[in-house]
């Protein structure tokens, strides 16, 4: 990428997450900054219509995901999540490819913000996003130029909890995979991975699962149900 992107130093609350102070929300798009885009931006109503991006992978609060931008109708998408200081929303594909003919999206995706931008050496455009809040589509369309949209429901907020001591070995392992595979994440607060969300989620990105079980952890509203399913997870990856 041509620049890094910032991290937050961990997950808050996820109401906080779409709604904290503008200082805290803003970070570097190459030429000026652009907020959160909150259920506060949206009236404050609990649901909201976002610009939908069906993809064959799965976005976490707080995760990290960088797409390179062809086709004309995510073209016009990201032009209008700038303008409007808004973001888009990331939901698995169950049926369908990322290109051609709309794919059918999974229901409970996660609301992506574009936080840096970039052109290639080709002349494509690549943008670096970040995970917000999650929701849930009750209904879809599909406009003429094959961009779909959705109205969404805000997914329920999860409340903190300190990671148990019989769930303790999942830290040490979310540090070696993070020192191996997601350097962006080397510098957090030790305290990140004492918080049952944070760790959970990047678990979830970070071990090679497929796309329904990484899809099920993302519906998962308690965080230490999501450390207890990674924890029995794991022997699948030991060695022989």
């Amino acid at each position: 990428m041509n620049k890094p992107v910032s991290v937050p130093a961990c997950l808050p609350g996820e109401a906080e997450y779409r709604d904290g102070p503008a200082q805290a929300g803003q970070q570097s798009m190459g030429r000026g900054t652009r907020p959160f885009y909150t259920a506060r931006m949206a009236g404050r109503s609990s649901r909201a219509e976002l610009p939908l991006f069906p993809l064959s992978t799965v976005l976490y609060p707080g995760g990290r995901l960088e797409l390179r931008i062809f086709e004309p109708r995510y073209l016009d998408l990201v032009r209008e999540c700038t303008r409007d200081e808004r973001g888009f929303g990331v939901c698995l594909i169950l049926q369908g490819r990322e290109t051609g003919e709309p794919a059918l999206p999974a229901a409970v995706g996660t609301l992506a913000r574009i936080v840096d931008f970039h052109y290639d050496a080709d002349g494509l455009l690549g943008i670096v996003a970040e995970g917000g809040q999650r929701f849930r589509v009750r209904r879809t369309r599909v406009r003429a130029d094959g961009q779909l949209r959705g109205e969404v429901e805000w997914w329920p907020e999860e409340a903190h909890a300190p990671v148990p001591v019989e769930l303790a070995l999942l830290q040490t392992i979310a540090e070696r995979l993070v020192e191996v595979m997601a350097p962006q994440w080397g510098q957090v607060p030790r305290e990140c991975y004492d918080d049952a969300r944070w760790l959970g989620f990047r678990l979830a990105e970070l071990l090679p699962l497929g796309g329904d079980e990484r899809q099920r952890l993302l519906e998962l509203t308690d965080p230490l149900q999501r450390l207890a399913e990674l924890r029995d997870i794991l022997p699948r990856f030991q060695k022989a």
